[in-house]
């Protein structure tokens, strides 16, 4: 067995533990982004997945639907028709809301140490920049609540890094106090993107901080200005930005973070931000 198939098995492995022990796992593709509405369920035409804790009237047995995808039923995910996405997963995530769970996704050194002198002591999972603090109960899923902070409950996914360390904490009322909306003021000034070279030894022309940060600054101020047809505004936004930025990896979950939230500040859901992004990779293929 290559070792590409042995991660895979493990991913699947892991993907059985997590759904035994009542958490709602799901596959991951390359850059950290979940599998794309099948054929069938292109736009949502299926209607889609609405209930954040198991399957709405869709009844298509492979894992598309984004965070929706996330199931404990352990007969799916070792089914047939899910056995071509964990032979391309890359990752295994969890959608936290659907295990009871909230996280705050702290993604620099900045966000940590806010995090230490504002949160109530929780269990920390490591990640690859940052920390997850899990806390015990739901709330709505916010981006960019703070410079690098995401929160991460209803209808949004996290990457599955191991079950961390520490005792979870209930979930406080100053997180809660994060995804309610205040009035704008301005942002920070843009950090510097560092991205790891392609594994294959490439360069990827995107992977400078001044291309990526002015390709993502003008997605968002495109979303801003939009004085009509929001909707498809959005849409073809995002269709830009991963027909340049999808196929190589730059794109981070902060980045991400940041179109979902100049759409949501023009009145677009959480929900509707998920569908068009998931269209956008579907018709791209990605």
């Amino acid at each position: 067995m290559t070792q590409p198939t042995l991660i895979r098995a493990e991913h699947l492995r892991t993907a059985l533990s997590l759904a035994a022990s009542g958490v709602p796992p799901l596959p991951l593709r390359a850059g950290k982004v979940p599998f794309g509405n099948c054929p069938a369920c292109a736009k949502n035409a299926c209607g889609g997945r609405p209930n954040m804790k198991a399957p709405g009237p869709c009844t298509c047995p492979a894992p598309c639907h984004g965070w929706a995808a996330a199931t404990t039923d352990s007969h799916t995910l070792n089914s047939p028709a899910w056995a071509r996405a964990w032979g391309d997963a890359a990752a295994v995530a969890y959608h936290p809301g659907g295990a009871g769970l909230t996280v705050v996704d702290l993604d620099s050194e900045a966000a940590i140490a806010w995090a230490r002198g504002s949160l109530p002591a929780t269990r920390i999972v490591r990640t690859t920049r940052g920390e997850h603090w899990l806390y015990q109960g739901v709330m709505q899923s916010a981006n960019a609540v703070r410079p690098g902070v995401d929160v991460k409950s209803t209808m949004a996914y996290a990457r599955w890094l191991g079950p961390g360390t520490g005792t979870m904490t209930a979930l406080p009322d100053v997180v809660r106090a994060l995804a309610v909306k205040q009035p704008p003021a301005a942002g920070p000034a843009p950090q510097a993107v560092t991205v790891p070279a392609l594994a294959r030894g490439g360069e990827c022309r995107h992977r400078t901080p001044a291309y990526l940060e002015r390709g993502i600054a003008m997605a968002e101020q495109r979303i801003t200005q939009a004085r009509s047809a929001v909707h498809a505004t959005v849409y073809r936004t995002f269709l830009a930005v991963l027909s340049t930025h999808g196929r190589c990896g730059c794109l981070t979950d902060a980045h991400i973070g940041r179109l979902f939230t100049a759409a949501q500040a023009k009145g677009e859901s959480a929900r509707h931000c998920t569908d068009a992004w998931t269209n956008a990779l579907t018709t791209l293929g990605l």
